[in-house]
């Protein structure tokens, strides 16, 4: 059966000579895995740029039930990247996103929810104005409330994390920090040190560590340590 969606690209591995078998996260199917054919050649006519991590495309899929891959018939851009592929600080926050996405939807996954908000928060990434200091942050503290273990409580997590009774000034002085992004998320104005910033990243990929069966360590971080 042809079904209409729209998709974010999640990743894709090579298949045979000039194939790719493309997971795709679907705004009504769920994640999806498809064959497409014949696409690394010289002579494809759908493009490989179509299937480049995050990119979000409109789709004509078929959607036979129970089948481990399927096809697509159509394909488009739905939300071109102005500044994202171009900019190495962007793409490297990029990068991370979509290693933590690969992480935590796994197959026939279905939230019209989370893909709205990923559909968002990918188009922020790509604006020119969007400042990039708490952003991998504040992903991490909102996508987590759509996989139903997020937290709009500083103290909750930090109980979590390091128990009622084993928080000492830093950790306390770093929760305020994250109230303050808890309440204003993706903000481009709150002013965090860095020292925080990248202690409040590890904190938040421990968090996800204790709720995301197999989130192991990712290859991105030292990317975008770099960056900040």
């Amino acid at each position: 059966m042809l079904r209409k969606t729209s998709g974010i690209v999640i990743s894709y591995l090579k298949y045979r000579e000039t194939s790719i078998i493309v997971k795709i996260f679907t705004r009504e199917l769920g994640l999806k895995s498809y064959i497409v054919n014949s696409v690394r050649s010289s002579k494809a006519k759908t493009k490989m740029g179509f299937f480049q991590p995050l990119t979000i495309l409109e789709l004509v899929v078929y959607d036979k039930e129970k089948a481990n891959l399927n096809r697509i018939s159509e394909v488009k851009l739905k939300l071109p990247y102005h500044f994202i592929p171009f900019d190495f600080q962007r793409s490297g926050v990029a990068m991370f996103v979509g290693e933590v996405l690969g992480k935590v939807i796994y197959e026939d996954y279905q939230n019209e929810a989370l893909f709205d908000f990923l559909t968002h928060a990918l188009s922020h990434l790509d604006q020119e104005s969007t400042r990039l200091h708490l952003y991998p942050q504040s992903f991490l503290l909102e996508t987590a409330k759509f996989l139903g273990f997020g937290s709009d409580d500083p103290h909750e997590l930090f109980s979590q994390l390091y128990g009622l009774d084993q928080q000492d000034d830093f950790i306390r002085e770093e929760k305020g920090y994250l109230g303050e992004l808890m309440d204003d998320p993706f903000s481009n104005d709150l002013k965090v040190p860095s020292i925080f910033r990248k202690k409040m990243l590890d904190d938040l990929l421990s968090f996800y560590k204790m709720h995301v069966e197999g989130f192991a360590e990712l290859k991105s971080i030292k990317v975008l340590r770099s960056l900040n």
